[in-house]
């Protein structure tokens, strides 16, 4: 699983190009440089790749994913793999993203059809399984961006909010039924004693 994970995790994700100006450049610093801190633009995030993996969770959570274009002029990178996002070492300040790259992971593996005993036979190149992780990765993301252009499109002010992105994910995520508590009159019946 390391060697899957260290190939997953050398890789730069594409996504769809239309979202940079509306998503990406309105919620974080990508491609402004590191001169001035985030608040000082007036940005939630610092690098772009932040914002994919807030897209990323939101088709995971939503289960839902929207396949980029086969136009390769169509789609765009942030020329960063996986890896090093979050990297403390960059810059002061910055939180390492260890642990969630590892969640991102850990959730690409238990949602794409992957065969790991071919895998591990060699009947699956480890190239191809990658392929399928980054597939499904960029899918969910691409819903999540769409979800958050259509919120912008609907509601422009809606991300002034606090708590804003955390309101989304709750308008996406199905809600579980909670089973009501039995009524004073009523007692559960135990099952008898063996």
């Amino acid at each position: 699983m390391d060697k899957l994970y260290d190939a997953w995790a050398k890789r730069n994700p594409d996504w769809e190009i239309r979202f940079k100006e509306p998503v990406i450049e309105r919620f974080a610093n990508y491609g402004s440089g590191a001169g001035e801190s985030v608040e000082m633009r007036g940005k939630i995030f610092g690098g772009g790749y932040e914002v994919f993996i807030l897209a990323f969770f939101m088709g995971l959570y939503a289960n839902r994913k929207r396949r980029l274009p086969e136009d390769p002029a169509l789609r765009h990178c942030f020329g960063q793999p996986i890896v090093y996002w979050g990297n403390v070492g960059q810059k002061a300040g910055r939180t390492d993203y260890g642990a969630l790259r590892d969640y991102m992971f850990a959730a690409l593996i238990a949602r794409t059809d992957i065969d790991f005993i071919a895998l591990d036979k060699g009947e699956l190149s480890l190239r191809k399984a990658v392929d399928k992780l980054i597939e499904a990765m960029e899918g969910y993301a691409n819903y999540g961006f769409q979800l958050i252009f259509d919120k912008l499109q609907r509601e422009p002010d809606f991300f002034f909010q606090d708590g804003a992105f955390f309101q989304l994910f709750k308008e996406i995520t199905p809600q579980q039924q909670v089973e009501e508590p039995p009524s004073e009159g009523h007692r559960e019946i135990e099952p008898a004693p063996l």
